[in-house]
């Protein structure tokens, strides 16, 4: 009895456990489907979206921290793979056709350019079919479109793929006391229609929206571009490009209490150039001098600096060298030449000619010779 009982036990686990591995998998089934349905973006899990999403660093933990806010030229050949294709192939599709597909479908949201009082909440979130209108483009209703999920289907000939020729980039600098780093994050993008007016002239610059980086990146880490005409690999996709810098922009503003442009603190071309160098200067330097350097960088800066002043100091000697050799060169010149033209001189003066004396007279008459006989 003992025996059939022990036996019974041991096959009712197994009845449990069968079961609830069952159960396990039919909810992982259920799971993944709901995973796939709420996924926001086609080919993007909902774990892609939170391994992409960036933990918010509290300001508490902050040391320093500066806003800034770069143009990027699209006709600049370092920022080209964010313009090309123009028109999508099969495997590739350039950045505003991206991110008018996903604000078409409801997938990310877009929020007002408020030319620097940005805010990314709820009330200044645009309105889809609002922000067509104000841009004239065609647009139709998709299906499953509803009023509080509106969806909109945009032909690709009616995306102004050739009109968007930059995008501003706010980026966040931020020095974290917890990780004792300088961290730059991009917080958002915003395409930038350049359109002429009816009678041509030069195109005026049109700020369309904001939208969240975070809210693109495991969009963005799926396309991958080319940025190497030698190389025709697909190294990167547009994450990389963006994360590890690989674009070039100029600083056009800076978040400042009189919300002003650089280009209205400094109207002079040059005091603007060097103004935006020494911005960058500091963003890249900053980290660097809050920490003493050690005994083996003062070394190496000790080191360096005397290979520096022994360079300049030979560069010193040599151009000493060359001031002391030019002027004998020149005398030495010179007197040749005096030489050379005094001889030739010499040589054309004609030479003296002795004037022949007359006779001297005598006192006594001279006899003629033809009255002799």
């Amino acid at each position: 009895m003992k025996i059939f009982k022990v036996i019974s036990l041991v096959a009712l686990v197994a009845v449990i456990g069968c079961c609830d591995a069952v159960a396990q998998g039919v909810v992982k089934k259920r799971t993944g489907e709901n995973d796939k349905k709420n996924s926001a973006q086609p080919g993007v899990t909902p774990r892609m979206e939170a391994f992409y999403e960036d933990e918010e660093v509290s300001d508490a933990d902050l040391v320093w921290m500066r806003v800034i806010y770069r143009s990027l030229d699209l006709t600049n050949e370092q920022n080209m793979a964010l313009y090309y294709p123009e028109e999508p192939t099969e495997n590739q599709e350039n950045l505003f056709r991206i991110i008018m597909r996903l604000i078409a479908n409801n997938q990310v949201a877009a929020y007002e350019y408020l030319d620097g009082r940005e805010v990314f909440t709820d009330q200044y979130k645009i309105k889809v079919r609002d922000m067509l209108d104000r841009f004239h483009i065609l647009y139709t209703e998709a299906k499953g479109s509803t009023e509080k999920n509106p969806k909109f289907t945009i032909e690709e000939s009616d995306v102004p793929c050739n009109e968007v020729l930059s995008y501003y980039v706010l980026e966040r600098w931020e020095f974290d006391r917890v990780s004792n780093r300088m961290n730059q994050k991009i917080e958002a993008i915003c395409p930038v229609l350049h359109r002429a007016g009816d009678f041509g002239g030069e195109a005026v610059k049109y700020p369309m929206f904001w939208i969240k980086y975070d809210a693109l990146r495991a969009t963005l880490s799926q396309q991958y571009v080319f940025t190497d005409n030698d190389n025709n690999l697909e190294k990167y996709n547009y994450d990389d490009f963006f994360m590890l810098r690989l674009y070039k922009g100029d600083i056009y503003k800076t978040r400042n209490l009189k919300n002003l442009s650089l280009m209205q603190m400094y109207p002079d071309p040059d005091d603007l150039r060097r103004a935006q160098d020494s911005i960058d200067n500091r963003l890249n330097s900053y980290g660097k001098h809050l920490w003493v350097p050690t005994r083996e960088e003062l070394q190496a800066r000790a080191e360096a600096e005397a290979a520096a002043a022994d360079t300049a100091q030979k560069v010193e000697n040599r151009e000493v060298v060359a001031s002391e050799t030019k002027p004998a060169t020149k005398r030495s010149t010179k007197r040749g030449l005096k030489s050379t033209s005094s001889t030739s001189e010499k040589k054309k003066k004609a030479p003296k000619v002795k004037e022949q004396k007359a006779p001297k007279s005598s006192g006594s008459a001279t006899r003629s010779v033809r009255r002799r006989k």
